[in-house]
């Protein structure tokens, strides 16, 4: 190609790049134009569910624009994650889940058919404490004496998760590990129906998170007998903290992010968390997330990156620590 030519290929390749940037512009801002669907990877009925829904109507009666939930579960909520991931990066298909497919499954599983690395934070929607959940008639009455009957019973204690690689999974290998307990391990597709089982009496305990279980604890369905953070919970000021039942260093808090795929638009990824930011501080939007035990995050891009980021790190440590891998 001689000199003449390559100002005017040069010319066409920078109006390319700025015809493109002009339509992600754009299209930022008309977004939203269309249905925006959140995808959540797992069932309904569990605080993952719950939290989305919220924020939906919210974002429908804020753009009066429909906004779905699609409850797409399994594979410890690969299946749903990869959808998203897999998707149009335009905004209209997102992710709301706690950290197994985001922060987790990464360092759990041999093989996936995404990278959760590569998924878009736009925030966090809010926190809340694991907690230790026992069946109605399970003989300990407190966290200690839980862990004294683990041990003279070996084997025998059995714990309910949301799936292997799940939050309440690694949370009860890190409190086996704490503790030099051993226990046997059942997962299940979500927290929906662990609680169902543990509620029918038909397994012994359940890390879930505060937010599923405070109602049923309430409801004498199920008994809370510690807080897995550093400090109790208001909700629930009478349960110590598992620190307190005598196991220090254990701490596990879930969380709720809010995820889009891979090149989905910086202008688009802001315009979402501006909204979504604005819509967790309103006060009667913190005070239902309050009543489902979880604390409203509003956190900017750059700050739920790195809180991902550092979350990736806990829990990859927690995954190695035990060799656990799934196939």
């Amino acid at each position: 190609m001689n000199a003449s030519m390559r100002v005017p290929f040069v010319t066409l390749a920078l109006l390319a790049v700025l015809g493109a940037t002009n339509c992600r512009a754009e299209d930022a801002v008309n977004y939203p134009s269309q249905t925006i669907k959140i995808v959540v990877p797992f069932p309904a009925g569990g605080t993952a569910d719950t939290l989305p829904r919220v924020v939906a109507e919210q974002l429908r009666q804020k753009w009066n624009q429909s906004v779905i939930i699609e409850n797409r579960s399994g594979a410890g909520g690969n299946i749903g994650a990869e959808a998203v991931a897999n998707s149009s990066p335009d905004g209209y298909t997102l992710l709301a889940s706690p950290p197994g497919p985001i922060a987790i499954n990464e360092n759990l599983y041999r093989k996936l058919s995404f990278r959760p690395s590569e998924l878009k934070p736009i925030t966090v929607l809010g926190t809340a404490p694991n907690v230790l959940d026992v069946r109605t008639d399970f003989p300990a009455k407190t966290a200690k004496e839980l862990i004294a009957y683990a041990k003279a019973n070996p084997g025998k204690v059995s714990f309910a998760s949301q799936g292997n690689g799940s939050t309440s999974h690694l949370t009860a290998i890190l409190f086996e590990k704490l503790t030099g307990i051993q226990m046997v391990h059942i997962p299940y597709r979500g927290t929906a129906p662990a609680l169902q089982d543990i509620t029918g009496n038909t397994v012994d305990i359940f890390f879930d998170n505060l937010g599923s279980s405070m109602s049923l604890h309430q409801g004498e369905k199920l008994r809370i007998l510690g807080i897995c953070d550093t400090k109790r919970a208001p909700s629930l000021p009478e349960v110590p903290t598992m620190q307190e039942a005598g196991v220090p260093d254990f701490a596990s808090v879930t969380w709720f992010a809010l995820m889009a795929p891979k090149g989905t638009p910086d202008a688009i990824v802001a315009k979402l968390n501006a909204a979504v930011t604005d819509i967790l501080k309103e006060p009667d939007i913190q005070a239902k997330f309050e009543k489902l035990g979880v604390r409203a995050a509003s956190m900017t891009i750059s700050a739920t990156s790195k809180f991902i980021d550092d979350e990736r790190v806990r829990w990859g440590d927690i995954v190695k620590s035990a060799n656990l891998t799934i196939d």
